[in-house]
Order: structure tokens, then sequence, then C-alpha cells
């Protein structure tokens, strides 16, 4: 039974060889395609593709016959001869299924050994034919599915031992934003491909990128205001594309989204009303604001973020009059000149903050160790810090929620910093008390005497280098001219500040109490007491 069955098998492998040869040599044959022959090309195209697939697993006769023979190149004169779009989609798909079941390394360096894949690649398909244009984003996935640091090398074009361009990545990134959802998707699933190579050839797409995202579309800038689900989608995306984890495209990410996305038109969203065509409301910054902390992953960019809170309005805008999204700060904001130090709350500190928290039927909770002044009244000088808790003392309901969400985010946020976290005056005390706590129990003397002192200074143990080396990239890398208004004033008055502007909050009568709970949670990671002594403290009251 056994001999039999292997008769049979060699008597059909010798029929399908006879096959693939007469196949081959009838296409060379073809001097244009038309109507008439067609059909039959388009079967010849189909069977050899079944053909090569199966003699890739089972007789590598059949390979080595399809390499003597050069279909490949017969393949591209049949797409240069061809008179209708039914073989181009015959085409594609037939090399997407050899490129897909293709097991043999042999066979799947050959297949892109020479220009042809590129060549097809590069084409002029009229993707005015969706089913074509569907055919051709299948193919150049199924290319990014065999990408290894071998294979990258034959599909990128180098001059000089420069990589100068690399037509799979640069034609995918074309339809990026292509309003058919299945096609966006396979996009980002080839770039993912090719992030994920981590080949040293692939790093130097960042000045491909770069241009791509500098020369953007008619509809680029819509794209900042389309749904929640496709920015999340976008931002999902990028996360991916980081946990590749090579080095210089999380940097190129990071420049591209803060150099396109922050600090043009984010960070003046919060504060003024733009004067540029380009404009987005102060909510929907807010919300991206969250969105690129929450989902991006990455500590550069969440601490120049926060870094960049410090800094005035015309470090971002050239034109500096304009007043805040409709409403200004009123005189009983504060506004910081306390030199620093005295960080940790002493007895008499937390006494004020109890009356404080506690009567909230007061109209001001100023605290006597912050120097109150007017601010300055043309909004020019505000810090974008002191612009988000301008909108829990006078903003409306939607935009005292975006900003108690963005304090919340940058409070979660793992990647930030904790000198940061302390400037922005949002580092909950259990935090800065457990770190000074461990720096005593391991014998840092510096630790110790901060924990059991009453002027405790995180400039003193050098807390606020991050802070500072992050403000210097600012104006050193991003050329952000204007200094910080007020990082001098330290972070026990900016602590404050945004104590008093929760506890000003909830006097607010017209505020929602969904809102005010959100206020409540954060308010509570910044008390200095546990939950039973804040309990405690409260019953007694």
């Amino acid at each position: 039974m056994c001999s039999t069955l292997s008769v049979i098998w060699k008597s059909q492998a010798v029929l399908d060889f006879s096959r693939l040869a007469y196949l081959t040599e009838q296409l060379a044959k073809v001097q244009i395609v038309n109507d008439v022959n067609k059909d039959f090309v388009i079967e010849a195209l189909r069977s050899i593709a079944e053909l090569i697939t199966y003699g890739d697993q089972h007789d590598s006769t059949f390979f080595e016959f399809f390499m003597e023979k050069q279909v490949m190149s017969e393949f591209v004169r049949i797409l240069k001869i061809s008179r209708t779009v039914i073989i181009s989609l015959q085409l594609l798909q037939t090399l997407s299924i050899m490129i897909q079941n293709l097991k043999s390394e042999h066979a799947i360096y050959y297949m892109f050994s020479n220009e042809h894949m590129n060549y097809l690649i590069t084409y002029s398909f009229d993707f005015r034919n969706e089913e074509l244009l569907s055919y051709y984003i299948s193919f150049l996935r199924a290319i990014s599915g065999k990408l290894n640091k071998d294979i990258i090398s034959l599909l990128v074009k180098t001059q000089n031992d420069e990589v100068v361009s690399f037509p799979l990545y640069s034609e995918a990134i074309q339809f990026a934003f292509h309003e058919e959802n299945m096609v966006r998707t396979a996009v980002r699933a080839l770039t993912l491909n090719v992030y994920h190579v981590g080949d040293d050839s692939c790093i130097t797409l960042k000045g491909l990128v770069s241009d791509a995202v500098k020369n953007p579309g008619p509809d680029s800038t819509s794209t900042i205001l389309a749904s929640v689900d496709d920015i999340e989608d976008n931002l999902y995306y990028i996360s991916d594309v980081i946990s590749a984890g090579i080095p210089d495209v999380g940097r190129l990410i990071t420049d591209n989204i803060l150099q396109l996305l922050i600090f043009p038109l984010l960070l003046p969203s919060l504060r003024i009303e733009p004067v540029s065509e380009i404009r987005i409301g102060a909510v929907t910054a807010l919300y991206l604001i969250c969105c690129i902390l929450h989902v991006v992953k990455i500590k550069d960019l969440a601490n120049t973020i926060a870094a960049a809170l410090f800094f005035p309005l015309e470090a971002f805008i050239p034109n500096s009059e304009a007043k805040i999204n409709g409403h200004m700060p009123g005189p009983g904001f504060i506004h910081e000149v306390q030199p620093p130090g005295n960080e940790i709350l002493t007895e008499a500190d937390t006494a004020q903050l109890r009356d404080n928290v506690l009567k909230l039927s007061s109209s001001s909770h100023i605290h006597p160790e912050v120097v109150i002044t007017q601010n300055d009244t043309t909004g020019s000088h505000l810090a974008l810090r002191e612009a988000l808790l301008s909108y829990l003392t006078s903003g409306n309901d939607i935009l005292v929620l975006g900003s108690l969400g963005v304090l919340a985010t940058l409070l979660q946020t793992k990647e930030l910093d904790e000198s940061v976290l302390d400037g922005l005056g949002i580092l909950p005390q259990r935090r800065q008390h457990k770190k000074l706590l461990l720096q005593a129990l391991v014998g840092e003397g510096l630790g110790e005497d901060q924990l059991f002192s009453s002027e405790n200074s995180s400039m003193r143990d050098g807390i606020s280098s991050e802070l500072d080396s992050y403000l210097q990239k600012l104006k050193v890398q991003y050329g952000v001219s204007s200094s910080p208004s007020e990082v001098g004033a330290g972070p026990r008055v900016h602590r404050f500040q945004v104590l008093d502007a929760l506890v000003n909050l909830f006097c607010r009568s017209t505020i929602s109490a969904e809102t005010l709970w959100d206020g409540g949670w954060l308010l509570r990671q910044l008390l200095p007491y546990s939950e039973a002594e804040l309990t405690a403290i409260i019953l007694n009251c």
C-alpha cells in the first residue's frame, strides 16, 4: 500500500512540475494582455503560485526552476503589458500567497534579492479602484511579515553606504490616515513589523518620518479633532511602536509630539485665545494632554510636558496680549514670591491647613506663609501651571473637570520624576515621607536630617536636579526663550496653591457633585494625613 502511494505521489509531482514548466513557457509567449487572453494569464499566475508553494515544502526543484527561468521578471513584464486591472489584482494576490507561504530561507531570500520587489512596491497602480488598493496593502503587509535584519537590507536603497529610501515603508505610510479602517490597521501592522526588526538601517528612517510629518496632507489638522476612538487608537499605536525598544524611534516620537503638537497647539490652548487659524478649545487640549500622558509611556516626554507648565505664555506664543480662554483669575489667586525652604509641614502649618479644609464657607483660603500679590491682569506672565489652577477657581464645570484630569494624570504618571511632581505642588506627602524614610533606613544621613527637620527643603537633597535639567532642556534643545516664571518660589508654596485652589473649588455652588468628588480625590492625595487621622479630625470638629 505504501509503495503504491509513493508511486502515485511521484507521478503527481512529475505532472505538477510539467505543468509549471508549461505555464511558464506559455506566459513567456504573451506579448500583450487583453480581454482575449486575460483568463489564461490569470489562471497561469494563480497556478504558478500554488505550484511554487507546494514545491517549497515538498520538492526543491520547483523553486530552482522558478529561479532559473527568472519567473519574477516575467511577472513584472506581464504587469507592464497588461491593459486590464484584473491582471494587477491577480498578480498582487499571487505574490502575497507566495510570500506568506514560502518557508525555505533560500526561497524567501531570492524573492527579495533583486529590484523586482521594489519595482512592484513603487509601481503606479490605479488606487481609485478600492479592491486594487486592498490587494496592494495586503501585498505590502505580507512583505513586512518576512522582514528580518537580512531581508530588510535587500529592500532599502542606498547611496555611498547611506540609506536614502525604504520604498516599503514610505509607500505604506501614505495610507496611514486612509478613510478605510482596514487599510489604516494594515499600515500600522506593517510599520510595527518594520520597527520590531531592530536593525540599524531602520533607525535611518527617522529622517523620512520627519519629512512625512512636517509636510502633512490637507486633512492633517482635522485629525487632531477626530473622534475619541481615533485619537486613542493613534496613541496606542505610538505606544506599540515604542514597545519595539528602539531608542532613536522613541526620541523621534518625543520630539515630534512636543514640537508639532504640544508646544504650538495644546499648551497655548490652555492659556489664551489662539490668534492663528489652527486652533482648538481648552477642553480638547486638556483631554489630549491627559491621553498623551496616560498612553505614551516615555519619561522624557512626560517630564518635558510637566516642566513646560512652569513657563509663561510668551514661551510658546509670540503674541502674549490675549487673555486666558475667556476669563482671568481673580485677584485672590496666589502668586508666590517666597524663597524656597521649609518644605515639610510643621505642626502650625498642619493646623492652619486643617482650618482651611474644614472652613469651606470662608471666602479666602490663603496661607499666611504665602505672600499674596495680585496677578498681572494682562495674563502675559501667568505660568501655564497657574492657568490650570485658575480653571479650578473660575472655570466652568467642564474646564474644572479637564484641569482636575490633567493634575490627576500627572500625579499618577509613573514616568514623571518626583522632583517635577514636587515642583508642581502635587507630590503626595506620603510619597515624600516614604522616600526620606527609606533614605534614613539605608543610612543616608541627609535623608534622616530632612525626615525629622522642620526646615526640610527638596533643594537641599538635590531632588530638584531633575526638574532643573528639564527646564534647561526646554531652553537649549527646544528653543524656549523665556525663563520659567515660578520655579524659585519652591514646592511648598506651589503645594499650598494647589490646596487653596481645591478648597476654593469646593466653595463653588455651580460645580457638579461628580466634579467635586474628583476634586476631593485629588485633595486627599495631597493632605499630610492618613485616612484614619483625617476621619478623626473631621469627627472631632
